[in-house]
Parts: structure tokens; C-alpha cells; sequence
């Protein structure tokens, strides 16, 4: 995949009626299960809490997932400031 240098980050997150969630601007699949999943973005790590999570649709080239299930919440976590604070955001989300 080539970036261009100038290219504005941009996230979209569609929701249909909490049973399909479709996000742009992945970066990678960090963890998940059947209650969770965290993503890396270009906006940061969002996280997904539902029942019944499974991936309808991954394509990483082009930074698009597609969850199916029942969404119960969307947050950004921040472990913003770099270096540690990363492996401290994982193992607070794995105690």
C-alpha cells in the first residue's frame, strides 16, 4: 500500500440497527472474542463491547472491518504519550 505523505487520517463507523458495524482506517486487529474487540486505528484504539461478536469481513490492505453481532459500546481508549503506556492500556483490558 503506498501512503502519500500529505494524506489526511479519516475514520468512518457505520452502524446498522447494532448488528453490523463497519469501521475504516484499521490498522491492525489487536484482540478479540466473541464480548470484545480492540482495533487499532489511525484515531487511536477503539474498542467494541457486545454479545455474539464475530468479523463478517477483514481486509487490512485497505483498513476496513466488518463486525456482525449485537453492539452494546464503542469507546476510544487513549494510551496516547507513547512507549509504556501501551502495554499498560493491554493489561488493564486483560485483567
Amino acid at each position: 500500500m503506498i501512503m502519500e505523505p500529505n494524506k489526511v487520517k479519516r475514520q468512518e463507523v457505520k452502524m446498522l440497527n447494532r448488528k453490523l458495524l463497519e469501521i475504516s482506517g484499521v490498522i491492525n486487529v489487536e484482540s478479540f472474542d466473541s464480548e470484545e474487540f480492540l482495533l487499532e486505528t489511525e484515531m487511536g484504539f477503539l474498542m467494541i463491547k457486545g454479545s455474539n461478536l464475530h468479523i463478517k469481513n477483514l481486509n487490512l490492505e485497505q483498513g476496513l472491518v466488518a463486525i456482525e453481532g449485537t453492539v452494546n459500546e464503542l469507546a476510544y481508549v487513549d494510551g496516547s504519550s507513547g512507549g509504556g503506556k501501551s502495554k499498560g492500556l493491554l493489561g488493564k483490558l486483560f485483567k
